[in-house]
């Protein structure tokens, strides 16, 4: 039964790896559909992820929440909202991406845990613990001093922070898996993006025919891109716990960084690291938190369970394993705070 957990956690880990590596290294893959501009990729996205979408859960037949989805219109209406939501996020990282902004398009993506705590407060109401309060706070002065090294607010990264953000706090409210979520998704935009696109080839603008079929099968391959590391997210995400996952998904912005500065070769001046730097301070207090936090509800539900044996009269067992992770499965045990290494429910939108 170990090796078997084992096995599963080390398969998960490499499915972990592999959909944050994709999205962390999915820069080198935008510039291959020039010359196509960023609104004519964001369609071709939308279009192409809704067919491979569509085979997937063929394949896997899952189709049930379909029918349970269209019976509940506040669902549907939060399905419309986080569509338009991802559609803001894609645009604005391809076309940062694009267009020499590869930096701070990762920076967005660091901060993101920190501002998913941030609109926790503001619109949710929840309350901080003090460590949480400082990595906000270093978290500002993080964007402060981006801020002056750039001579502007640095907008990219503000947009892709707060719009995946509140992306991830509208799917909590759908609470639907990946693929679903992505399927419903990408069919609220397919018609509009179909529209685009025909519209662009009726007024002579498409490069989808226009470079060869080379360029055609690159433009569809966007709709590979948005569902393979949603995939393997999803593998991951049933095989490890969600703090390992929480941990993993630093991987994808660091990628982005290294990209931009030793591949892209986007200038970094002294201020520009220094307030990346302020960002990896905020991020190390909010995991350290986040790790200690769940340390300490790991022991609380173990005392609450022994107990509980113990007024009955039974002799403490051991806890149940959590479904592939080979951990103790607390049923009392809080949720990640939002923002954290362990709150994993949404996806890096790259």
């Amino acid at each position: 039964m170990k090796t078997t957990t084992d096995n599963e956690q080390r398969s998960g880990l490499l499915f972990g790896f592999g959909a944050y590596g994709i999205w962390g290294l999915v820069p080198l893959y935008w510039p291959l559909l020039e010359p196509a501009g960023a609104m004519e990729v964001l369609a071709h996205r939308m279009v192409w992820s809704l067919g491979v979408v569509a085979i997937a859960l063929a394949c896997t037949r899952r189709w049930a929440w379909i029918g349970e989805l269209v019976r509940q219109p506040r669902r549907v209406a939060l399905l419309v909202l986080a569509a338009a939501t991802i559609t803001v996020n894609w645009g604005v990282y391809i076309w940062a991406v694009n267009s020499g902004h590869v930096v701070e398009a990762s920076l967005g993506y660091f901060i993101n845990p920190l501002v998913t705590i941030l609109l926790g407060v503001v619109l949710l109401k929840e309350r901080l613990r003090p460590a949480q309060w400082a990595a906000v706070g270093v978290g500002l002065a993080a964007v402060l001093v981006i801020s002056i090294g750039y001579g502007r607010l640095p907008w990219i990264s503000l947009v892709l922070a707060f719009s995946f953000g509140t992306y991830g706090l509208i799917k909590k409210k759908i609470n639907l898996g990946g693929l679903e979520s992505l399927a419903a998704e990408t069919t609220v935009l397919f018609l509009p993006a179909l529209g685009f696109l025909l519209w662009l080839g009726a007024s002579g603008r498409s490069t989808f025919t226009a470079h060869g079929a080379g360029h055609a099968a690159w433009l569809a391959s966007a709709g590979l891109v948005t569902a393979v590391p949603l995939v393997l997210f999803g593998a991951a995400a049933v095989r490890v716990p969600l703090t390992t996952l929480g941990l993993l998904q630093y991987l994808t912005p660091v990628l982005q960084l290294a990209l931009g500065v030793a591949y892209f070769h986007e200038p970094m001046p002294p201020e520009r690291w220094a307030g990346f730097a302020l960002v990896w301070v905020a991020l190390i207090v909010l995991t350290g938190d986040a790790l200690r936090t769940a340390r300490t509800a790991r022991v609380r539900a173990a005392r609450l369970r022994a107990a509980a044996a113990l007024r009955t009269g039974d002799a403490p067992s051991s806890p149940p394993l959590s479904p592939g992770t080979g951990e103790s499965a607390p049923p009392a045990a809080p949720e990640a705070p939002a923002g954290s290494p362990g709150a994993t429910d949404s996806v890096p939108g790259a």
